[in-house]
């Protein structure tokens, strides 16, 4: 049968022979969600109130266009995946990939009921979803999908199955706690463990010192106004380059906050000492899932209390007793998350050029695929071509 593809304005129009998944592009987040009946998030990130933000955000920026994948089964209509992507241009070449833009810490589709099980189905859907983006009028040269998660809900993601799939060079960072938060506290190293307590201890020693879980909107807007003046200040003191202080980006934050605190899916919390705000912390959860995307402090001056640590730990006990069992510190392998005792989460990267501009690329992302299979050349590699070992790695 045809698989269809439409784009927002345009009329439908038949893009590949395919028997088994039809595949529809749209150029609007509302109206794929819509046609979406099943909205059970795979992951923290893969929910429609972090998408209708991001979308939103990005709906001016130069050179980003939404391209919503929705796949169905073909014979039966139920859903098989939602891919929330976009076009953009990067140098000489236009890409579709996740709507991530650096924002979006694991990269997954929504699954479906018909979602494929098994490899030969994968591909099929696949081969559909390629087909209908070379067709597509403003066609693109390459498919670059970073930081696919490999689990889903506990589940194997199905596009972790293609064969294009190779090892990403950042990874997850994952701490279980089970139900006896005390009990995982004593499996942190003893030295840790003191700290934390040391630093509560110093830090109420202040009369005013308080710690907060924000279900205000209003006031959580304030404490991120507060996170992004820290942030801010603090990458610019270590002479890293801030992004996240773009139109775009901070629109996207504050959408989030503004419209999901009040219904438990963001989550803002602080230490405070009065007016002051010494510590911030932003994250989602889904469930008994909770993801840590911002943290800042107020710099030297509380610095003998750790407020970062300070406000994690704090943050886990109160959400621990409301029911949060997983606490994912998210991508970046800083040693702070290490002192937590976090378990690394694997990552994936698909590349796949869609025309002869995009095969340079491609063949270029696969080759530094296999170089992270063999840490030890990579280094080599990296040294040679002058390329510096993140701050993670030292």
């Amino acid at each position: 049968m045809s698989v269809l593809a439409t784009n927002a304005g345009l009329s439908a129009r038949p893009v590949s022979r395919a028997a088994g998944f039809r595949v529809e592009l749209l150029g609007d987040w509302k109206q794929a969600i819509a046609r979406w009946r099943d909205e059970s998030p795979s992951t923290p990130f893969q929910h429609p109130e972090w998408y209708d933000a991001w979308y939103r955000a990005f709906a001016g920026a130069e050179g980003v266009a939404p391209l919503i994948a929705v796949v169905t089964d073909a014979s039966t209509g139920e859903p098989a995946m939602l891919l929330p992507l976009i076009r953009r241009r990067q140098g000489r070449i236009a890409v579709i990939e996740f709507a991530d833009l650096d924002l979006t810490d694991y990269n997954a589709p929504f699954l479906g009921s018909a979602a494929p099980r098994d490899a030969t189905a994968v591909r099929e859907l696949w081969h559909s979803l390629l087909s209908a983006l070379r067709r597509t009028p403003d066609a693109a040269d390459l498919v670059r999908f970073r930081k696919v998660a490999v689990e889903l809900g506990g589940k194997p993601n199905p596009l972790a199955l293609l064969d294009t799939a190779g090892s990403c060079a950042l990874n997850g960072n994952l701490v279980t706690t089970g139900e006896d938060y005390d009990a995982w506290r004593y499996t942190l190293e003893k030295s840790v463990r003191k700290e934390l307590e040391r630093s509560w201890r110093v830090f109420t020693r202040n009369p005013a010192a308080s710690f907060a879980l924000l279900t205000d909107a209003d006031q959580a807007q304030q404490i991120l106004s507060t996170t992004e003046t820290q942030q801010g200040t603090r990458m610019r003191s270590l002479g890293m380059n801030y992004v996240l202080d773009d139109a775009s980006r901070a629109a996207f934050y504050r959408n989030l906050v503004r419209n999901s605190v009040g219904n438990g899916y963001v989550l803002v919390s602080a230490l405070t000492v009065g007016d002051e705000v010494v510590a911030t912390l932003l994250g989602i959860r889904t469930g008994s899932r909770y993801v840590m995307i911002r943290i800042s402090n107020a710099g030297e001056k509380w610095s003998n209390c750790s407020p970062g640590r300070l406000i994690i730990e704090r943050t886990m006990a109160a959400l621990h007793r409301d029911g949060v069992r997983e606490f994912d510190f998210s991508v970046g392998n800083y040693a702070y998350k290490r002192r937590f005792g976090v378990t690394p989460l694997p990552l994936l990267d698909i590349s796949v050029a869609l025309s002869w501009r995009g095969w340079p690329f491609a063949l270029r992302d696969h080759a530094v695929g296999v170089l992270r299979n063999h840490p030890q050349l990579d280094a080599r590699f990296r040294r040679m071509f002058g390329k510096a070992l993140s701050r993670e790695e030292n």
